[in-house]
């Protein structure tokens, strides 16, 4: 009788028994110690950790639950899990500080928010993969932002050119070389990501203080050391050195960087044989001293030298469609040798006479000496591929449709030196603040254009449009041999630039809801001279507002508005025409802004998230027509052009993995044009679709094991028009662009991980891991060859892919 009542009394808990299963582990922080009083729990059922970071837990069988790890000092973690048999399971995972990614005191500011500008996380920009790592590879990532060449820095934004965006490094207006054409050419951005500080980036209806450009601003802070520090870092593709340090008793601080980049693991990867080493080198120093707390001085300088040798050797596409591939082989001789010399220096006063008022003079000097000589020749055939599964030539070429040649030839030269000098004020009252500025900017280009193309089909030479004709092979031709394009010009240009701003903030309360607003007006007089030619000095003004409100909701959302009159006086690139030709009486290109946007902030899975989405309409008029040759721009240098732009971007960003921000962008964007009444056309840089994300994560176990996915897919953009072809007849797009590049990277000391024995205790960080670009091995194209047909007369354009798959090694250590 006792059994028997003793089976009752525990059968409940034997029944339990058979349905559970021990759940055991210790937690630990990324210093291996472990943490006490971590509250572990699933539904209503939790237990705590003890002084050893130990928990144990009874949890369903075969069924699965979410654990929640929580604790006051520590980021909340969860994890899936599912018991499948009823042995005990261990889990112990590694909590991350949430204080830990804080290298100093950050406080938000909603300001920048309101003014529609985004701050990117300098570490990000350091840490994500891509060919040309650094901060403009980070704002392929952002929506409304697009390039489908990753050899260039160069990027369009919302339907405009590369011409059309404004950078800036510590208050002073960056530029580019004038005469590179091709990706391949461009070195090393100005920008030097082992020396910046803070990122912010607007993608429209930017305020007034910022320059007159049609399309966006990067707006670059250099930092100023506080303490000694050498930093290396090493891979397959080159290297960087850089030196930091305080002086006179931190008056005085000094940061330096030498960077040496070598891009030959990527041409390798391309579809033309070559024999090619293209070398980028740059120096770069920022200085600045502190006379007292109300005046320090700044200094930046950089030095910059590409070389770009190129010789080509043959090249083999396959093309067109799987019933009817088509062929296309070239065979090379000669070679290409493009020199680019940049010096650039900027001195800087900033004083602040008193608690409200403060200015900054600044006076910069910049020269870029560059010399493209090629003379390359090229003969090829184009023929059909044998698709018949059964034949014994299956994928050989056996029919040629188009054979001939050509040669091209180029000495330019140019020479280009812009100084400038500005000086900026400040006013701040309370929640008030007035800025203001006046600058003068002289530039003098000189260049020498001597370039030619001759091409050769089927024996005879092809002539330039509406020249004289021939009947050849049927008829003997006695005309001289006329270059298919010849260029020959000696351009001498002269501009002088005054410009100002004036723009009023102010930040109140409506009710219990927070606003902020900006008037604000920019204007800019101009005059060209080239040669004997000078134009009328023009005139533009530029008036630009912003309004913002966060409402007093419960939820954590701000809307923004903005827009006004945006105009772009024309560089020395948009003076000249296909040509080579300056047309001094080019107009500013203008542009009607109008941007609506929303910032909403919440919580998911207990981590903060954010959705930015913003609508956009561009309305263009004197606008200067263009065609983009690689990364080169050719302009109509005219104003016989409307055209307009509209889209949506938004972008989700917060911790999808805990202790670890990440984002997904999406965008859309139509732009077209209008030429001289002749109707509507896709713009080059007409990109219908935006998809990308940035992602980051770590192993939950082994927490300085780290990844990152740098994930990008844009639809395809026209492909061009042939040589003094009809570009309205010319409107197919390109490949769609995909691309997904991989790193994985091990930390072995950070700020969080140091050691104060071994060989590890000289380092302050130390990382080293593996990056696989293009790991999908994706053949995109950035522009189109065209080569003719000889019996349909019809020109095939055929792609020029991009880069391959690609791994390279990467090492980073801090002293």
């Amino acid at each position: 009788m006792k059994k028997i009542f003793l089976l009752i009394l525990f059968l409940p808990f034997l029944m339990f028994a058979q349905k559970t299963t021990i759940l055991k582990g210790t937690v630990k922080n990324k210093n291996k110690k472990a943490i006490e009083n971590v509250s572990v729990e699933f539904g209503s059922t939790g237990t705590v950790t003890d002084k050893e970071g130990n928990y144990s837990l009874r949890i369903p069988f075969k069924k699965e639950i979410v654990l929640k790890f929580s604790h006051i000092s520590y980021r909340t973690y969860t994890h899936k899990t599912k018991a499948k048999s009823r042995n005990a399971i261990r889990f112990s995972p590694i909590l991350v500080l949430k204080t830990e990614k804080l290298a100093e005191v950050i406080v938000k500011d909603r300001r920048k928010e309101a003014e529609g500008i985004i701050s990117i996380d300098v570490a990000k920009a350091k840490a994500i993969i891509g060919a040309n790592a650094g901060i403009e590879n980070i704002l392929m990532t952002l929506p409304g932002v697009n390039n489908n060449n990753e050899l260039s820095t160069q990027y369009n934004v919302r339907g405009g050119n590369f011409d059309e965006n404004l950078v800036y490094v510590n208050g002073i207006e960056v530029y580019r070389p004038f005469l590179v054409r091709s990706g391949q050419q461009e070195g090393l951005s100005f920008i030097n990501p082992n020396m910046v500080q803070n990122i912010n980036f607007s993608a429209g209806g930017f305020q007034a203080k910022y320059g007159d450009k049609l399309s966006s601003v990067l707006d670059i802070t250099y930092r100023k050391p506080k303490e000694i520090a050498t930093t290396l870092e090493a891979s397959l593709l080159g290297g960087s050195i850089t030196f930091e340090s305080p002086f006179l008793d931190k008056k005085l601080s000094i940061i330096a960087s030498l960077r040496y980049r070598d891009n030959s693991l990527f041409v390798n990867s391309k579809q033309i044989e070559t024999n090619f080493r293209p070398r980028f080198t740059d120096l770069q120093s920022f200085a600045t001293y502190q006379f007292t707390n109300k005046l320090t001085l700044s200094y930046l300088s950089n030095f910059s030298l590409n070389n770009y040798n190129y010789q080509p050797t043959s090249r083999r596409t396959r093309f067109g469609t799987i019933a009817e591939p088509l062929e296309l082989n070239v065979y090379y001789d000669g070679k290409e040798e493009n020199n680019y010399l940049t010096l650039f220096n900027a001195l800087s006063l900033d004083y602040k006479l008193n608690n409200e008022w403060s200015f900054k003079g600044t006076i910069s000097s910049y020269n870029t000496q560059e010399e493209e000589y090629y003379d390359i020749s090229a003969s090829y055939n184009l023929g059909e591929v044998d698709a018949n599964i059964g034949s014994d030539n299956f994928g050989e070429v056996n029919f040629s449709q188009g054979i001939g040649s050509q040669l091209n030839h180029a000495r330019n030269d140019l020479d280009a030196l812009i100084n400038n000098a500005q000086i900026r004020g400040t006013y701040k009252k309370e929640r008030r603040q007035l800025d203001f500025g006046l600058k003068y900017q002289n530039e003098d280009i000189r260049e020498r254009i001597r370039e030619w193309e001759i091409i050769d089909s089927l024996g005879f030479s092809i002539r330039p449009p509406n020249s004289l004709g021939n009947t050849q092979p049927y008829e003997p031709f006695t005309g001289p041999i006329k270059p298919f394009q010849n260029i020959r010009e000696d351009n001498t240009v002269n501009i002088d630039r005054f410009s100002g701003f004036a723009q009023y903030n102010e930040r109140l309360f409506i009710g219990d809801h927070e606003v902020w607003y900006n008037l604000g007006v920019r204007a800019q007089s101009w005059s060209v001279t080239s040669g004997s030619n000078s134009s009328h000095n023009q005139i533009i003004i530029s008036p630009r507002a912003q309004f913002s409100i966060k409402p007093n909701w419960k939820k954590d959302m701000l809307f923004r508005f903005s827009g006004g009159w945006y105009s772009q006086p024309p560089s020395y690139r948009e003076l000249k025409d296909y040509y080579g030709k300056i047309n001094v009486n080019v107009k500013a290109q203008k542009s009607i802004h109008a941007v609506a946007g929303m910032d909403y902030s919440f919580n998911m899975w207990d981590r903060p998230f954010k959705l930015t989405t913003e609508m956009y309409f561009k309305d263009l008029n004197d606008v200067n027509a263009y065609s983009i040759d690689n990364v080169r721009i050719r302009y109509r240098a005219d104003n016989v052009t409307t055209a307009y732009s509209y889209g949506f971007d938004a972008r989700l960003n917060g911790e999808f993995v805990p202790g670890s921000e990440s984002w997904v962008s999406v965008g859309y964007l139509k732009t077209e044009e209008n030429i001289d009444n002749r109707g509507s056309i896709s713009r080059p840089s007409d990109q219908r679709i935006k998809f990308a994300i940035l992602f980051q994560d770590y192993v939950p176990n082994l927490p300085n094991l780290k990844a990152y996915l740098n994930l990008v897919y844009n639809t395809g953009v026209p492909g061009g028009a042939p040589a003094y072809a009809d570009v309205y007849k010319f409107q197919e797009r390109l490949r769609d662009y995909k691309r997904a590049d991989l790193g994985v990277s091990y930390v072995f000391a950070d700020a969080n991980k140091q050691y104060t024995k071994g060989w590890l205790s000289k380092f302050k960080e130390l990382t080293a891991g593996l990056e696989l670009f293009n790991m999908f091995d994706i053949q995109n194209s950035i522009t189109n060859t065209w080569v003719r047909d000889v019996y349909s007369k019809n020109q095939f354009g055929i792609p020029n892919y991009m880069t391959g798959r690609v791994l390279n090694f990467k090492v980073s250590m801090k002293f």
